[in-house]
């Protein structure tokens, strides 16, 4: 069979000029799901951050990865294959979360981590007797990691082509999260000695780990940045704040290639979060980003605005902060109810969520009712908060000259104010693209 592994987008402008569209990173998972399928079936994947899928685009079974944002578009993909006679499986977090809705769409659905039964769905399709539903009974034993196709795509085509997972999972349990319901609070891990020999086997310096939170095992994360060091590359990955805890920890990383951690601190209020369940975070922030800091390793912290004790003044008093302490970047996200989360079941029972269209559901829009502000405010806030982190003082301001790996901070903002701004000017999915 010609199978078709689609990463859906949205419809954005044209690049300026003679430049090719470029996306962050490269979608991992649809080249782990393409490792999964029998070599004697010919697969090709498709990102449409990159470019808009030709709806004349032929297969025998196609197969959809949604995010709560792009379920509009992967939906009407789907109809339109459908249309044609051709089988569409969805799967992913959103039709996780909401499976008959995606079933409306489709000719089966799968839940959950799909590859421990993708195989069965490509077997039943090839006979011609798809199931609708197909659910992953277990979790992926990580030991059993499939080696992504990294062939299935051009490494010219995105910022950080290199990209590897290494870990499943938080052990936290954050309202407003995703992670957590998808893969219920597990957390695993690969065999250190697979991770080792698949980045040394990568091209180039920098690799990005794309984890949900690579230092929650700390004695497992310590061996891992140990045996990184000899490679020498350089790479940045998610972690949570209890990692300023363990000076070791810091300095194998930091030792191990650690150019910079994303890392959620969401809110400055204590508050918050208590009603979210990030209590990892109440401690001294401040302390615990100086310690981070001393290592050498960068922080692009994540905010969130519109939690219930936030007022008008917190996107003030949150740049003030970012600012104060240096950060070298930073994301700054409209609380949003994700089907699955508590926060969204939160939500439904208090009826404030105002915006049902899925494409809305980006993290840069308001789409329920504040508590303390006006949904309006809310909105003019959060892209106040990006117009002024990335405008040229506040750059300055925060990337000293004795910052480490300078000159690679200095393109980080840059790209990343050209982005915000594309993003202010058309309201698009923003994070996903670069011009």
């Amino acid at each position: 069979m010609r199978i078709l592994l689609v990463n859906p987008g949205l419809s954005l402008p044209a690049p300026r000029g003679n430049k090719k569209r470029k996306g962050l990173f490269p979608p991992l998972n649809l080249a782990l799901l393409a490792a999964c399928t029998p070599r004697r079936h010919q697969v090709e994947l498709v990102d449409e951050h990159l470019a808009e899928l030709k709806p004349d685009a032929g297969a025998d079974l196609v197969g959809i990865t949604v995010m709560t944002a792009f379920a509009p578009r992967a939906y009407r993909l789907a109809d339109q294959f459908r249309a044609k006679g051709i089988p569409v499986v969805l799967g992913g977090m959103h039709v996780s979360a909401l499976p008959e809705e995606a079933l409306a769409h489709a000719d089966a659905v799968v839940i959950g981590e799909a590859e421990k039964v993708w195989p069965q769905v490509v077997a039943d399709a090839e006979r011609g007797e798809l199931k609708t539903l197909y659910r992953a009974g277990q979790y992926l034993d990580l030991e059993e990691f499939p080696l992504p196709r990294r062939d299935l795509w051009r490494a010219e085509d995105y910022v950080v082509p290199q990209t590897v997972q290494i870990t499943r999972g938080c052990p936290f349990s954050c309202s407003f999260c995703t992670v957590s319901s998808f893969f219920g609070r597990t957390y695993r891990f690969r065999p250190v000695a697979d991770v080792i020999k698949e980045v040394k086997s990568l091209p180039g310096k920098i690799v990005a780990f794309v984890d949900d939170n690579i230092t929650a095992n700390i004695q497992y994360a310590k061996e891992l940045f140990r045996r990184l060091r000899p490679l020498k590359k350089y790479w940045f990955s998610q972690g949570s704040l209890d990692m300023a805890r363990d000076e070791e920890l810091l300095r194998l990383a930091a030792v191990g290639g650690c150019l910079g951690m994303f890392i959620g601190l969401e809110s400055l209020s204590a508050k918050n979060l208590e009603k979210i369940g990030k209590r990892v975070n109440l401690v001294d922030i401040k302390q615990a980003i100086r310690r981070i800091h001393r290592h050498g390793i960068a922080i692009e912290g994540a905010f969130i605005f519109g939690l219930d004790y936030d007022d008008e003044t917190v996107f003030e008093r949150t740049l003030s902060f970012a600012e104060e302490v240096r950060l070298e970047g930073a994301q700054f996200g409209v609380l949003t109810p994700f089907p699955g989360t508590k926060l969204y079941e939160e939500m439904e029972k208090a009826d404030r969520i105002l915006d049902r269209d899925w494409g809305h559901y980006t993290v840069n829009r308001v789409v329920f009712q504040p508590l303390l502000m006006s949904a309006q405010r809310l909105q003019e806030g959060v892209d106040w908060a990006w117009r002024s982190f990335f405008s040229y003082p506040s750059i300055f301001k925060r990337l000293q000259p004795f910052k480490k790996h300078l000159m690679l901070l200095w393109f980080f903002n840059l790209v990343s104010r050209a982005r915000v701004y594309n993003y202010l000017r058309h309201k698009s999915v923003g994070p996903a693209v670069w011009d």
